[in-house]
């Protein structure tokens, strides 16, 4: 497969962008080989600066449930683009698009539109912080929640011990409230609420973890998260950035009938446009300007072409009706694949990952354990024959509703060829 132009266009962004990318994951270091540069998309397939064709399951990182370029998104965002890009004010969209969250996200009876998962993140923590007048979070090993300072702490540092900034630039004393408990483990959770219940805010989980790879939550963990929170005072935050709109029309929290005081959406919510939001229980949305005194702005937040772009999203989501049933048996098709060749799987819906490990995965510890090396050979092998996958092993696979059964059936040829010769 030739890749000539992309190794071009690398060698001249590494002259202007720090590592010659936009984001970390793009540069494939994990993988040992040259990122590929996309040239265009559409419905299941991404085509790069070279003419080469892949079935994607990166989907840019979950946006696209329903596959690249999709029609519908398309024309609502030209016919936005059309009155104008950008107006640094109110607009009626705005509110079209919030009754449309509230309706499957009932618990978000206030929400703020914002730019980024990141920035829907940080600020739920600090409306939790504001309204309950305590500094400490709880957050969990392998769960990512941006990279804000207060937010970006190494994972894998000890119960009870300091939290260690996980980024150079990080000052110490932003990580100092934060508390870093093991997914899939009450006890390091109780353990906390036990030493420090009264100065706990929060805790924030992704209530399926996806970026330490797919592992769901075991049986009792996220109830238990809710009734230790209500216990305390404290309020439960959940980051469903990627599971939001995607495991169920109402999110994780639907699927697993559980209700927090605070909920972070990203990804599908702005169909594939630079959107987010954040929302939760009226009073505590009544501490955010202008209402309280929790900070938080941005110029383009509620940005007109993005906002038109979630709207037909999410407008597409509710009136496609087997969408979730599909999602869900073309996972089942490629998990059911991936095991018959001998592979450790973890899926959720249209959420999977492959491990290279022999141990069931349920945390970051176990994550851990795999074998990058191998991974790193196994996608490597996937992108040679047409098929582009995360360049990491700790990133899922994302189907959309434009993989067809012909593209999952032909994916699995090629990771049973794999397996052949392996």
């Amino acid at each position: 497969m030739n890749t000539g132009r992309s190794k071009q266009l690398y060698n001249d962004a590494q002259s202007f962008m720090p590592g010659g990318v936009n984001s970390p994951v793009r540069a494939f270091k994990s993988i040992g080989r040259t990122p590929l540069f996309i040239d265009r998309a559409k419905g299941s397939r991404i085509f790069d600066a070279d003419g080469n064709e892949y079935i994607d399951y990166v989907c840019s990182w979950g946006p696209d449930i329903f596959g690249h370029a999709d029609p519908d998104i398309l024309s609502a965002v030209a016919a936005a683009c059309e009155k104008g890009l950008t107006f640094g004010a109110c607009h009626e969209g705005e509110i079209t698009l919030a009754k449309r969250i509230k309706k499957h996200f009932p618990n978000m009876e206030l929400l703020r539109l914002v730019s980024s998962g990141t920035e829907a993140a940080m600020s739920a923590v600090r409306a939790a912080r504001g309204y309950t007048r305590r500094d400490k979070i709880i957050k969990f090993e392998g769960c990512y929640h941006g990279h804000s300072d207060g937010l970006l702490v190494k994972a894998g540092s000890g119960l009870l011990t300091a939290a260690v900034p996980d980024s150079a630039g990080v000052p110490k004393g932003y990580t100092e409230s934060t508390l870093l408990a093991r997914y899939n483990d009450t006890e390091s959770v109780r353990a906390f609420f036990e030493r420090f219940g009264s100065e706990i805010a929060a805790v924030i989980v992704e209530p399926c973890a996806a970026n330490m790879g797919v592992v769901p939550p075991a049986k009792g963990f996220l109830e238990y998260l809710r009734k230790v929170t209500l216990e305390y005072g404290s309020l439960l935050i959940f980051d469903e950035v990627i599971t939001g709109f995607r495991l169920s029309i109402g999110g994780a929290g639907k699927k697993y009938s559980i209700v927090p005081d605070l909920t972070v959406l990203g990804k599908i919510v702005g169909g594939g446009m630079p959107l987010a939001a954040y929302g939760g229980r009226r009073e505590i949305m009544e501490c955010v300007a202008p209402l309280g005194s929790v900070y938080q702005a941005g110029t383009l937040s509620g940005n007109p072409v993005a906002v038109a772009a979630g709207n037909a999203q999410l407008e597409k989501i509710e009136r496609t009706s087997d969408l979730y049933d599909t999602l869900d048996r073309r996972g089942a098709m490629l998990e059911g694949s991936l095991k018959n060749a001998g592979f450790n799987v973890n899926r959720e819906g249209s959420l999977l990952t492959v491990f290279f490990t022999n141990e069931r995965v349920t945390d970051f510890a176990s994550a851990e354990k795999s074998d990058t090396a191998q991974y790193a050979d196994f996608c490597g092998y996937l992108l040679d024959n047409g098929i582009y996958t995360a360049p990491s092993q700790f990133e899922a696979m994302f189907l959309s509703y434009s993989h067809s059964d012909e593209d999952i059936e032909h994916t699995c040829e090629v990771i049973e060829g794999y397996a052949r010769r392996h």
